[in-house]
């Protein structure tokens, strides 16, 4: 499973860059997960990989700040019985969570005021609601 981690069209990450760890899970195989390395903990330098240009590595690093450590980006699976599965698991996180952080960010909303007519709209129900709450009042006369 050493296969290059295509992030979007223009980032792909090389297997030689990603590191991967094995461990005992304590998800779900009963018995199974005592003996066997089935979690996967898969590890991204973005801070130092060359395959990152510049220009997206700063968006990048800013947008996934709370999740790394020393510009290392790291993933967890441990949801299932099997290595494989959770190897697959674990890249479709990192795969997801870099696509997201790349992502170009939203446009700025233009501020804009409200339009004559609205305006108008908005006084004459505020002026209604006046008259109505106006009519249920006690008249001093009674």
């Amino acid at each position: 499973m050493a296969e290059d981690l295509t992030v979007t069209g223009m980032l792909v990450i090389p297997a030689s860059e990603l590191r991967e760890r094995f461990s005992r899970s304590s998800g779900p195989g009963g018995q199974h997960v005592n003996t066997t390395d089935s979690r996967v903990e898969l590890s991204f330098d973005l801070a130092n990989s060359p395959s990152v240009p510049e220009w997206l590595r700063t968006r990048m690093l800013h947008r996934l700040a709370t999740r790394l450590v020393d510009g290392v980006l790291t993933v967890v699976a441990s949801e299932r019985r099997e290595q494989l599965r959770n190897r697959a698991a674990a890249r479709e996180r990192l795969t997801s969570l870099l696509r997201d952080a790349a992502s170009a960010p939203s446009p700025v909303r233009r501020a804009t005021k409200p339009s004559r007519g609205a305006k108008e709209r908005r006084i004459s129900a505020k002026k209604r609601r006046g008259v109505t709450k106006r009519n249920r009042r006690a008249s001093p006369d009674d």
